[in-house]
């Protein structure tokens, strides 16, 4: 069912609505397979850094027969290296996910936003992996070059999951532990989620993963969280037990909302205290739209 489910034919579809966007990259990328991001380390690459004397080791093909022949000394000239950047996005496919009062599931927006990142990535010649996790297990992808590492991971987006579980943990915190298994340092790390499931560990774990790399989170809302509905009895369920929930009570209102806006504010400064630029995107509007907003934004550039 469209907005309910997501189809492995829409998160392809995504690929022509991400060239669209650019997304964040400013820290030096760190693997040592070659790819299209500048890195910190210095060597044959194409962008020129500086010369020095020259050492033993280094490629003569690289000497500066100018600096050396006016002062005398063997001098070369130095590069930054081009290196790959591991895309990695971890996706939160749990109960609280499987929700929307809009145009679709939270999950489902999720998937899409996932799409898109991952897209990107293999634009720019990194590798694409990540997590794709439920409240009791997650399912690792390792990154892989090309198209290969995106439909890999839109195929476990596609099936909510699907084959074995790799490793289990609790919600968040399993899946922060399973992409701190695959993450390198100088990767892109973007974590999708409603973070209903955040806890003290989590946030270490996301202390520890900001050090590996450039480090973003998308908050998934639907507008039925952050403001109760119309005044009347609701009855919801969480898929096993059910209940009724009165809105015509103003104090019962007040109280939804507040928790709301009491978790988003405090995500807010989370993130903020980890060095990690948190956007949001709602079940209401286009996703694409949505994250080339929150992109600029965030980062003041053109997304």
């Amino acid at each position: 069912m469209k907005g309910v489910d997501v189809t492995l034919e829409e998160l392809i579809a995504l690929r022509w609505a991400a060239q669209r966007l650019r997304m964040p990259a400013r820290r030096g990328a760190e693997s040592l397979t070659a790819g299209a991001h500048t890195s910190r380390r210095r060597g044959r690459g194409i962008d020129f850094d500086e010369v020095r004397a020259y050492q033993p080791g280094d490629d003569i093909r690289a000497m500066d027969w100018r600096v050396t022949a006016r002062t005398g000394k063997p001098y070369t000239k130095l590069f930054h290296e081009e290196r790959e950047r591991p895309t990695l996005i971890a996706v939160d496919i749990g109960r609280s996910m499987q929700f929307g009062t809009r145009v679709a599931f939270k999950s489902v927006v999720a998937a899409r936003v996932a799409a898109l990142w991952a897209w990107c990535g293999a634009r720019n010649g990194d590798r694409v992996g990540g997590v794709v996790f439920r409240d009791e297990s997650s399912v690792a992808l390792a990154p892989r070059a090309g198209s290969a590492g995106v439909l890999r991971l839109l195929r476990a987006l596609a099936q909510q999951g699907g084959g074995r579980a790799v490793s289990e943990g609790t919600g968040l915190q399993g899946a922060l532990m399973s992409l701190k298994w695959v993450a390198r340092p100088g990767s892109t790390l973007v974590l999708v989620s409603d973070f209903w499931d955040w806890s003290p560990e989590s946030e270490q774990l996301l202390r520890d993963l900001r050090r590996l790399g450039e480090l973003v989170a998308v908050h998934v809302v639907d507008p039925v969280e952050t403001t109760a509905p119309p005044d009347g009895t609701y009855r919801i369920t969480n898929g096993t037990a059910a209940a009724a929930i009165d809105t015509t009570d103003s104090n019962f209102r007040k109280a939804y909302e507040a928790r709301f806006a009491s978790h988003s504010l405090r995500l807010q400064e989370k993130f903020n205290a980890i060095g990690v630029r948190l956007l949001r995107v709602s079940t209401q509007d286009d996703v694409v739209t949505m994250i080339g907003r929150e992109l600029r934004a965030a980062y003041g550039r053109k997304a």
